[in-house]
């Protein structure tokens, strides 16, 4: 008998958000240390058997524990952050190759700064640690402090010793530079951005060009075909549901029950199951609307991005895969079926219809729980507030399309398929699929931070072996609990086995660097495969929107900016199916100045900028954080992937260009550009 697991899924979110808290535990105090001075004190404790590295590693090794400042006043660092107390204790690490000091159990950083103005006194920012054991190491994630005026020691005064003022007109924080783990491809041109900014008058560079837009025409966003996905995704997951063990037989048994419920009157039976199908699209869209209200519309726009929300919807996937593979029930408690049961029993008309589709939701939340948890995920990081509601509305259109169906044409029922063990294999499948589809997760965090540990041949070859391994179960050579014996092999079985087999043999010259446009949407982009014998990507000549004014100056060629983010699976299909065309890639690395901005660049600014945009003080942290800004402030724009191509002086020379495949209507676009910037 199947081990049942009782689990809902807020639980499992809560546990999962805590995970990364588990390793370690930080506390911030203030201590004085006389003179005006005061020391920012750091404790962690450490679980057993887990340990974190020292403040100083030396260089090509593991992140060290690292201070970062967003903001700091009223005072200045001295020193650097370091360990206090008993010192660091020495290994030789085999990974890194090289002596690494480690901190086990408990462990004491502290920062030294001199108090220049105890009333105006602020110091906020976080620390970021890595903590390993012999098997695995947390990411850097930060742990914040904020102190004020107030948090500092009553006997603490303001330094005797002589500093240099801070300017008046400063309007920026300072942040105190430390280690960071970055973005190689990116650090580069953010130094080059602050060598040419002043070659040149920045504010006009950064000045809203929306008029000028909209004399050429501009383009809407991708919001509304991105919606438009959306929903058929949803509607291909309600049809997938309905082919799952959970729900399958519910079909027969439903409809028979509306028929014999009135046999004399077959139109109010037909009245009565149209009630349920709108009962149930009620039901999955409400809780489509649920989803948005918790996550608030600017979570789900940052949650493509957020190394730890994509980090728990791989987790996620993994764990609805493994329910698949038939590993454990997802069920919710029996009294809540039962209840909603009882009420359909005791009350009449529509609100009994109601009771008995709630009761159908219930029941199969077995196979329709991760179909529903992977299509919200995908919704959520659409970055559309509305996105999960669409998204369930398609979902419970195809669930409830063959209730109302069948019980129109009640005769189309002894048609149906009976259910049986190809049923536990359609959740084998989907098991498979969901487990293909959580690193897709696990790579967007991967490449917002920088972390390299899911390059594009590791993930290809993590592919390869996904779905070699399910040509081979539909082949009927792997077992599954709950498959029954497979006597012989069904011709859309084997047909099923030999596009899996086909499309991981398909895969295999990408670990070369072969494009693979069919999985460009979902695998990591080219640049980050180690070995790569193909060439005929486009690369951006800078990452720096100032950089790149500087080169088509130096240049005389008109600048190509492209809006782009590690997470924007339109941005990878453009640059597979668009850029790879050579009359493209002969336009973009000849005629233009190609800037590509990562709208999720998770890399820290040199200082923190305070911008004032609707009415509010917008602080700007990460280069990620600036490129946003500049779409939204001089383009009124906030989708990617967004094109558009630009003089010197940062005016736009025609339509800008959204998420479009089509290969003419791109090369229509870069010519009208080049036209008018020779003009």
């Amino acid at each position: 008998m199947k081990k049942q697991t009782t689990l809902l899924c807020l639980s499992f979110l809560f546990t999962t958000l805590s995970f990364a808290q588990d390793e370690m535990r930080w506390s911030f105090s203030l201590e004085e240390r006389g003179n005006g001075e005061i020391e920012l004190v750091a404790d962690v404790k450490i679980k057993q058997g887990w340990y974190l590295y020292d403040t100083q590693i030396p260089e090509g090794g593991p992140t060290p524990t690292q201070i970062s400042f967003d903001r700091l006043e009223g005072a200045e660092a001295i020193g650097a952050f370091k360990a206090a107390g008993k010192g660091a204790t020495v290994k030789q690490d085999e990974i890194f190759g090289m002596k690494i000091g480690i901190f086990r159990e408990h462990a004491r950083f502290t920062q030294r700064l001199r108090v220049t103005d105890k009333s105006r006194f602020v110091a906020t920012g976080d620390v970021r640690a890595q903590a390993c054991n012999d098997q695995s190491c947390t990411p850097p994630l930060p742990n914040d402090f904020a102190f004020h005026a107030g948090d500092l020691p009553k006997t603490v005064g303001a330094s005797t010793t002589t500093t240099t003022p801070e300017p008046e007109e400063a309007s920026l924080p300072t942040t105190v530079p430390s280690p960071e783990t970055v973005n190689a491809e990116a650090a580069v041109p953010a130094a080059e951005s602050l060598a040419t900014t002043s070659e040149h008058n920045s504010d006009q560079l950064w000045a809203p060009v929306t008029e000028e837009l909209q004399q050429f025409g501009m383009k809407g966003s991708t919001a509304g075909m991105s919606l438009f996905w959306i929903l058929l995704s949803g509607f291909a997951g309600g049809l997938i549901a309905l082919v799952t063990p959970c729900v399958w037989p519910m079909i027969p048994m439903t409809v028979s029950f509306f028929l014999k419920r009135n046999k004399t009157d077959r139109k109010k039976a037909v009245g009565e199951a149209l009630v349920y199908g709108a009962a149930i699209i009620v039901i999955y869209v409400i809780l489509g609307l649920v989803i948005t209200a918790l996550f608030g519309a600017s979570a789900l726009n940052n949650l493509a991005t957020s190394a730890l929300f994509n980090l728990i919807f791989f987790a996620l996937l993994v764990f609805f895969a493994i329910a698949f593979f038939g590993g454990f029930e997802l069920v919710l408690p029996s009294k809540w079926t039962n209840r909603m049961d009882q009420k359909a029993d005791t009350t009449t008309g529509a609100l009994s219809i109601f009771f008995m589709a709630f009761t159908l939701v219930l029941v199969s939340f077995s196979c329709t729980g991760p179909i529903i948890g992977t299509l919200l995920v995908e919704a959520a990081t659409a970055g559309n507030i509305i996105a999960p509601a669409i998204g369930m509305l398609g979902f419970a259109i195809a669930l409830a399309i063959p209730f109302v169906l069948f019980a129109i044409f009640p005769s189309w029922l002894s048609t149906m398929p009976k259910s049986g063990g190809w049923l536990n294999s359609v959740k084998v499948v989907l098991g498979f699929l969901e487990l293909a589809l959580s690193l897709k997760f696990l790579s967007v965090a991967d490449l917002a931070y920088g972390w390299r540990i899911l390059d594009r041949e590791v993930f290809l070859v993590l592919w390869i072996i996904i779905f070699a391994l399910l040509g081979i179960y539909l082949l009927g050579k792997i077992k599954f609990p709950g498959d029954s014996d497979l006597l012989h092999i069904s011709i859309p079985r084997l047909f099923l086995a030999i596009l899996s087999l086909a499309f991981a043999v398909y895969m295999i010259p990408g670990l070369w660097g072969a494009p693979l446009k069919a999985i460009s949407a979902f695998s990591p982009p080219l640049y980050t495969q180690d070995f790569n014998l193909y060439d005929g990507e486009v690369h951006a000549r800078t990452l720096d929107y100032e950089t790149g004014i500087a080169l088509a100056r130096q240049e005389h060629k008109p600048l190509l900016i492209d809006f782009s983010g590690y997470g924007c699976v339109n941005c990878r299909k453009m640059e597979a199916s668009v850029w790879t065309d050579p009359r493209v890639k002969d336009l973009l690395d000849n005629g233009y100045i190609l800037v590509t901005l990562m709208v999720d660049d998770k890399t820290r600014l040199p200082e923190i900028m305070e911008m004032e945009e609707n009415g509010k003080t917008t602080r700007l942290k990460t280069v990620g954080d600036k490129w946003s800004y500049l779409q939204r402030h001089k383009f009124a724009s906030n989708a990617q992937p967004f094109y558009i191509a630009l003089d010197h002086d940062g005016k736009p020379l025609s339509p800008s260009y959204a998420y479009d495949e089509n290969v003419e209507r791109y090369l229509e676009f870069l010519r009208t550009g080049l036209t008018n910037f020779t003009k």
